[in-house]
């Protein structure tokens, strides 16, 4: 008899803190991502706990109040991980770990984690394998407090290198190690596109759990990975896709984030060299999330970091399907109408209404509009193909008949 398998989800806690810089609702929209983000990492969210604070504490974050309340819940409740929103320097994550006496997470070691399940490649594993040694090389002497003093004793006498420094040294010869690695592989991956020729390539991009994974198999008729957990594929895939008697290459890349780790933006830069190189970029777009435009400005402003911004890009607005506005009755005088009442016809007439042609509304899982997404797809790279190859013209009719 085949036994019933049963996820054992660990218990956590969120933290986050109101400023200047983050109101209210914006933190509530925050912790609902860091959240997610503990569901997907294998956590179970019993409690949140928010504090407003102007300055944050130096040595602890939160205030001394709030601190004790949290740790009257953890003891009680019997919490395996505390994780905070915001990104904890090494002196307050050591502090904060002798109050609490349980595991300390902030939002950058919580993506690395994710990032450490979800890599399948050597590329993958390498880059996030750099990016963790680099978040923890100053955090090592949070992990040595009990080998901070020297051994004495029979030949230990006189200078030598401590347990800590010893641990030092080898972290920093890791990362070197790994860098060098990495390009190694980035030599032989810009050696693969050399090869792919002259096919025009698409790349798809956007903000994570967007739906490009879902997007990349209807098109290519593959089978990319797809799941709604954030961060479901970091691997780059290459397929070569043919609408019509029209070939290119079509490219799915690593979702973006909100608060995105530095480490990984500086490991991952040459993964989105697939990005870089692209001809032309589908920005796909979650428009059933509440906070779609800051997605669009997340990923815009890392399109920028890595010199992108300026590429031919379609907005593609997928999950329409899934999209629910909200409603004010007509004897109701005193809410105020915001974009959480727009119809889609409605987000139509906005900014959207500049964008023009470029966008498009979809909805991936259930094949709604793809013909014409498809359309819009073929005329564009049609365009780039003839303009790289003007001889080749006549082997594309204007009108696609056939997807």
């Amino acid at each position: 008899m085949i036994e019933k398998k049963s996820i054992d989800y660990e218990k956590a806690v969120l933290i986050g803190i109101i400023n200047k810089e983050q109101n209210e609702e914006k933190v509530t929209e925050y912790l609902d991502e860091l959240e997610f983000l503990t569901y997907t990492a294998g956590g179970e969210v019993t409690k949140r706990f928010v504090q407003r604070m102007d300055v944050p504490n130096p040595k602890t974050l939160i205030g001394s109040g709030k601190m004790e309340e949290v740790e009257r819940y953890v003891q009680e409740n019997e919490i395996g991980s505390v994780i905070f929103d915001d990104e904890l320097s090494p002196a307050q994550q050591r502090n904060i770990e002798k109050i609490l006496r349980c595991k300390i997470i902030d939002r950058t070691s919580l993506i690395l984690d994710i990032f450490a399940q979800r890599a399948q490649t050597s590329y993958a594993r390498t880059q996030v394998e750099l990016a963790q040694y680099e978040y923890l090389l100053p955090r090592l002497t949070g992990l040595w407090t009990h080998l901070e003093r020297q051994k004495g004793g029979i030949g230990m006498r006189g200078p030598g290198e401590t347990e800590i420094e010893t641990d030092r040294r080898i972290v920093r010869d890791r990362i070197t190690l790994l860098k060098k690695k990495l390009a190694k592989i980035d030599r032989q991956m810009e050696t693969q596109r050399g090869n792919r020729g002259a096919l025009v390539r698409v790349a798809l991009v956007g903000y994570t759990n967007v739906g490009k994974s879902t997007l990349m198999n209807v098109i290519s008729k593959s089978d990319v990975f797809a799941e709604n957990k954030l961060f479901a594929t970091l691997d780059t895939t290459v397929r070569k896709v043919v609408l019509g008697n029209l070939p290119f290459l079509l490219s799915d890349t690593v979702g973006f984030i909100r608060k995105l780790p530095t480490q990984l933006v500086e490991s991952f830069k040459s993964t989105l060299d697939e990005v870089r190189e692209a001809d032309l970029l589908l920005h796909i777009v979650d428009i059933s999330h509440p906070q779609f435009e800051e997605h669009i400005d997340s990923v815009n402003n890392i399109l920028s970091d890595i010199k992108s911004s300026d590429k031919k890009t379609i907005m593609v607005f997928n999950k329409i399907d899934q999209y629910e506005h909200e409603t004010i009755d007509e004897d109701d005088l005193v809410t105020e109408r915001t974009g959480r009442h727009f119809t889609i016809n409605d987000w139509k007439h906005t900014w959207m209404e500049k964008v023009g042609d470029r966008a498009i509304f979809i909805s991936a899982l259930n094949k709604e509009n793809l013909d014409e997404f498809r359309k819009r797809v073929y005329d564009e790279v049609r365009d780039i193909h003839v303009t790289r190859f003007p001889y080749n013209n006549f082997l594309y009719p204007e009108h696609l008949d056939e997807y």
